[in-house]
């Protein structure tokens, strides 16, 4: 019998873990986090502590055996292979540009201990659906059937007998919300907490999913993005979770819906695995020579809440509260920085992937690209996302603006979508429009033709 390392990356969790179960087969396992700093520099303090919480549920859950060791993974792991005598490294098989090139630099520090890929954080792997000319898929729709076909093996047992190796750890750094004056609501984020959720999800909000969740003023999605994000569930256990049981036709069309949300998550990361460039640049050509404005006022008015529509700063501000943005605001935002304000989309990604919990490159970089009509399956360009008719539409009471933007809760019903219009509406001080959204569209339109002539 010989100790295997197990470094968990973005697999925090002990069900459901094929590579877990593979690192069990040979002995003991000492189970490892590499605090990074490469990755910890680019991650704000909600997603730290995200990450400090799901990796301190992982080390009880192992026992006490968890060992953190901070530095290049590079280093830190073939040294720590040395001290325990371990003959092999197993993971999850990495799919971003920077985990797949990390992953050959430990292959190849770590010599002739092997690096032994099982897995990985989707249900199925990416680069696996192609088309029948052996192609990797350009549109989600043909992606999403084939990838059905393809299917996923059911959830993997834990392994029996598991015995964890000892070795000296870190402690974990300090919260960095501990230093806040007043401390955002945030969800758990342990295994257990992901099944809960799972639970609740299922049983309360999938009857009316595949319409509420439209609507960011409601408890109506699953909130369950950031424990994939970290992996304290894989998605295989949620899809498995979906069969099986007598659904009503409402609560179908909720498992249909939820699972093609799934798939899209799992379809960005086949992009990116088959074209790593597109993480940071736009995928297709058409739009390269967009005009495009350089970051000032407006795009600080925007990064805080302030552009003066109230939709768009009410999701800016949650995504500075809380470190989440319900996908319709998402989409509003977004599309407010790239046709209101003129800037390249990469501007916005960055500062999203820095805020959000569930921060994920693959994900976060191509919702990105929809909307700005340069990605797969884009959004046209000429569809300008309106912050009025939006807020109108799916904030019906002004409940959602109400709450994250307090200098608006003097305004009743809709009324608090158009301030300018109401009597009063900036009596809290509130800002004035940053842009006149009729005027940019128009701007915005004649860029997008411009590029294309």
């Amino acid at each position: 019998m010989t100790t295997s390392l197990m470094w968990f990356r973005r697999d925090l969790r002990l069900h459901d873990h094929p590579a877990l179960a593979a690192a069990a087969t040979d002995g003991p396992v000492l189970p490892v986090f590499v605090l990074d700093p490469a990755l910890l520099a680019t991650a704000g303090p909600v997603r730290t502590h995200c990450l400090f919480e799901a990796l301190g549920a992982l080390h009880g859950a192992t026992d006490g055996a968890l060992v953190l060791r901070t530095g290049r993974p590079s280093e830190v792991l073939p040294a720590l292979a040395r001290e325990v005598g371990a003959d092999s490294v197993h993971v999850s098989a990495e799919t971003t540009p920077y985990g797949r090139r990390r992953d050959e630099r430990v292959e190849q520090a770590l010599g002739e201990v092997e690096l032994v890929r099982t897995g990985s954080p989707y249900a199925v792997t990416p680069g696996r659906v192609r088309n029948g000319s052996g192609d990797a898929y350009q549109v989600f729709s043909p992606f999403y059937r084939a990838w059905q076909q393809h299917g996923w093996r059911d959830p993997a047992d834990l392994p029996r007998d598991l015995a964890w190796a000892r070795a000296d750890s870190e402690e974990l750094p300090e919260d960095p919300l501990d230093r806040l004056a007043e401390r955002p609501e945030l969800p758990v984020v342990t295994e257990a907490a992901a099944r809960k959720r799972y639970a609740h999800f299922f049983d309360a909000l999938l009857s009316g999913y595949s319409t509420d969740r439209d609507r960011p003023d409601l408890d109506g999605t699953s909130q369950l993005s950031v424990q994939l994000k970290y992996g304290t569930v894989h998605p295989r256990t949620l899809l498995a979770g979906l069969t099986g049981r007598g659904l009503t036709e409402e609560a179908a069309a909720g498992v249909e819906r939820f699972r093609t949300e799934l798939s899209w998550r799992e379809f960005y990361a086949d992009v990116v695995w088959n074209q790593p460039s597109s993480a940071w640049s736009d995928l297709k050509p058409a739009l390269a020579s967009m005009v495009y404005d350089e970051p000032g006022a407006d795009f600080e008015a925007w990064q805080a809440g302030r552009t003066g529509y109230p939709m768009v700063d009410a999701g800016m501000r949650q995504l500075l509260a809380i470190g989440w943005v319900h996908n319709r605001v998402r989409m509003l935002t977004a599309s407010f920085l790239v046709k209101d304000l003129h800037l390249h989309w990469s501007h916005g990604a960055r500062h999203f992937l820095h805020h959000l919990r569930d921060g994920d490159v693959a994900s976060n970089n191509h919702g990105w690209q929809w909307v700005a009509g340069t990605g797969t399956d884009a959004s046209p360009y000429f569809r300008v996302f309106n912050p009025v008719t939006q807020g109108q539409k799916f904030d019906p009471a002004g409940d959602y603006v109400r709450r994250w933007v307090p200098e608006l809760r003097h305004l009743p019903g809709k009324k608090v979508q158009e301030p300018w219009t109401a009597e009063g509406g900036y009596d809290h001080g509130y800002p004035e429009r940053v842009v006149d959204h009729a005027e940019e569209r128009l701007e915005a339109l004649r860029r997008y033709e411009a590029a294309r002539r």
